[in-house]
């Protein structure tokens, strides 16, 4: 088992991992669903860097890259490391797309294949493109692999240095060694690492030379002499678990010990280039992290793809695996059932009081992120986004295994530490009575019409199409896979009907249903962020009898999911059962939202005599029940609507 990382032609790979399941595992998990979880198990998971490779393990092996323009002092000083060093982990207060960054992205991706990136990096004047690709074989997980090259962007100094910093650290309960005899004049040739750990068995990592025609900083100060930067540098620490996504501030203090030393020994006025102080010591000894640099001049090639590939690329880039536990207030405060007016104020108020707030988990989370710089998790009512161009693919992704006892899922996924250091403290706490948008059931209705048009899969010659289509090419694996989560599915839905409801007869509103209209939790005079459409215009001031258009929508959409599911496994009753809760949304939708003089759907809240009256914002709100797909085509309301989008008045952009 080998892993190969080359620089210039960094490669690195990863050979025959080995991932072992116990017995009862083997039997739970179907063949396909085993290759499904091989396929995946490595890949640039850590999308809140630019490009860092882990597998799907909670405390196992994570590696990462960073990098630096050296030509000068005052580049590397003003940089901090950020935008003239770009380093990962970042901490809260700095994120990926910095001043100095003049874009990034994925021109092409395959979750169980791999792809490129192209990094154009104008603070440090180059252009990396970072090659991940992943190769079958081996008993689990099979082998992966990545390749950087760099090319002086345009405004590059003559004679451009790039220093090259990959880390490799394990977590929990395993090793990570460097096998090379300690040197301290450096690693000539490969650099070799042995590790283990119960999940990955044993493994090798091979960091490479590279080619002959990398270039390396000639020796311009008698320093060089100590150390030739034409060999490659290892620094081995050993760090407590909690601190190893630190990588930054960690490189920092190894830096700093190295620059002190050179300056103790040559003076400030005689210190060596900034190419050969910014590098780590020479220091291979037993650790749980290792630091390999090299140092580099001139390039190494970027290549582009189209945009549109890059699109679809980025967001299956964007997938990453999370783990770690999550900060929830449990307390379940009468405040949070916000039924007086001006609850917005008692809420605040309940939530300053922090009197539930505990650290559950810890779990784990792979998913889509809604961008890599600004929200590096896994946002739910984002995620049913994210998957609709992804399931033409690969239906394989879901949330369903965080929903708790009572049928709640965190509407935003922050997941330990590194999680955490991204978001400020007051929106780090996830609140049992806040929902999201269930658009992770666009999959399910997306799977289901895909089964009934019984279309035959396209024939391919790609190896893993067999997982991709698997549930489509056989009803039974299809039905055994919904069937399994249809219970989280069914608990799911109840927990919305339960804390999202809204109120019909305490105003003596008209309509088909005395049950379905519902509001949103979390609500304040500025936003609903639990919505989704966090700022758009809604009535004021919020009243605990509002009606949301936006939600029964959803609550319809999700019903009508859940109808076809239980009627797709046999659930007959159930089907049933969810046929008559769609058709009562479908009528109330009319009854408490359409407004005959506005013509068009609208909130509804609670005026100063006491009355239901409608609020028109005309926009995304109006349409909702058509975006949805709850109009039939009969529908009186649906020429209006069909107006409203095409009006260039109001809707319609010409």
């Amino acid at each position: 088992m080998q892993q190969l990382w080359r620089l210039s032609a960094l490669f690195l790979t990863l050979v025959s991992i080995n991932i072992f399941f116990s017995q009862a595992q083997q039997t739970v998990l179907s063949e396909n669903q085993k290759r499904s979880n091989e396929s995946l198990l490595w890949g640039p998971y850590r999308p809140n860097l630019y490009f860092g490779v882990r597998p799907r393990i909670p405390k196992s092996l994570t590696t990462g890259l960073l990098w630096a323009r050296t030509d000068n002092f005052e580049k590397v000083q003003h940089s901090e490391l950020s935008p003239g060093l770009i380093l990962a982990p970042l901490s809260s207060s700095q994120h990926l797309d910095h001043e100095g960054m003049a874009g990034y992205g994925w021109d092409e991706y395959d979750v169980r294949h791999g792809g490129r990136q192209t990094i154009h990096d104008a603070g440090n004047s180059i252009d990396l493109t970072t090659e991940f690709v992943k190769i079958p074989g081996g008993e689990h997980g099979g082998s992966w692999g990545v390749r950087i090259k760099g090319e002086p962007r345009a405004d590059a100094p003559p004679r451009q240095f790039t220093a090259l910093v990959f880390y490799a650290a394990m977590e929990g309960f395993g090793s990570l060694q460097v096998e090379n005899e300690p040197d301290e004049l450096g690693v000539e040739g490969s650099v070799n690492m042995a590790g283990s750990s119960n999940e990955l068995g044993d493994f090798t990592l091979e960091i490479t030379e590279g080619p002959a025609t990398n270039a390396h900083p000639p020796a311009t100060h008698r320093s060089y002499a100590e150390k030739p930067l034409d060999r490659t540098m290892v620094d081995s620490l050993q760090t407590p678990d909690e601190t190893l996504w630190q990588a930054k501030p960690l490189l920092f203090s190894e830096l700093k010990k190295e620059i002190d030393e050179m300056i103790a020994q040559y003076g400030s006025e005689q210190a060596p280039p900034p190419w050969q102080i910014f590098t780590i010591p020479n220091n291979i000894k037993e650790g749980n992290m290792h630091l390999v640099q090299k140092v580099f001049e001139g390039p190494f090639e970027p290549k582009y793809l189209p945009f549109a590939q890059s699109m679809l690329s980025n967001l299956i880039g964007g997938i990453g695996y999370f783990y770690g536990d999550a900060v929830v207030d449990r307390s379940y405060a009468p405040e949070f059932e916000e039924e007086n007016e001006g609850f917005w104020e008692e809420t605040a108020e309940a939530r300053s009081r922090a009197a539930g707030i505990k650290l559950e988990g810890p779990s784990e989370l792979f998913t889509s992120i809604p961008s890599r710089p600004f929200f590096p998790r896994g946002f739910l009512w984002d995620e049913g986004f994210h998957l609709l161009p992804v399931a033409d693919w690969d239906m394989d992704l879901t949330w369903f295994n965080l929903i708790d006892d009572d049928g709640w899922i965190a509407r935003e996924q922050i997941l330990g530490q590194e999680a955490r250091s991204k978001v400020p403290q007051e929106f780090q706490i996830q609140y049992p009575h806040y929902a999201n948008p269930p658009t992770l059931f666009l999959i399910f209705d997306s799977l289901l019409s895909k089964l009934r048009s019984k279309n035959p899969v396209k024939p391919t010659s790609d190896p893993l199409e067999s997982i991709r289509s698997a549930h489509l090419q056989d009803s039974k694996s299809a039905i055994a896979y919904l069937k399994d989560l249809y219970p989280l599915l069914k608990r799911h839905y109840f927990w919305f009907r339960k804390t999202q409801w809204g109120d019909i007869k305490s105003y003596d509103r008209e309509a088909f249903s005395t049950k379905e209209a519902y509001r949103w939790r979390g609500r304040t005079p500025s936003h609903i962020l639990t919505s989704g459409l966090d700022d758009y215009p809604r009535a004021q001031p919020p009243h605990p009898g509002e009606l949301h258009t936006d939600l029964i929508s959803w609550m319809g959409l999700m019903t009508r999911s859940m109808r076809r599911i239980a009627g797709f496994i046999g659930e007959s009753e159930d089907e049933r059962e969810f046929e008559s809760y769609e058709k009562a949304i479908v009528r109330n939708i009319d009854d408490l939202h359409w407004d005959q003089n506005a013509k068009t759907y609208c909130d509804a809240t609670i005026d100063d005599y006491e009355e239901s009256v409608h609020v028109c914002h005309k926009g995304y709100i109006s349409i909702f029940p058509f975006l949805t797909g709850l109009l039939p085509p009969d529908s009186p309301r649906l020429g209006p609507i069909l107006d409203l989008i095409g009006d260039e008045e109001e809707l319609w952009t010409p």
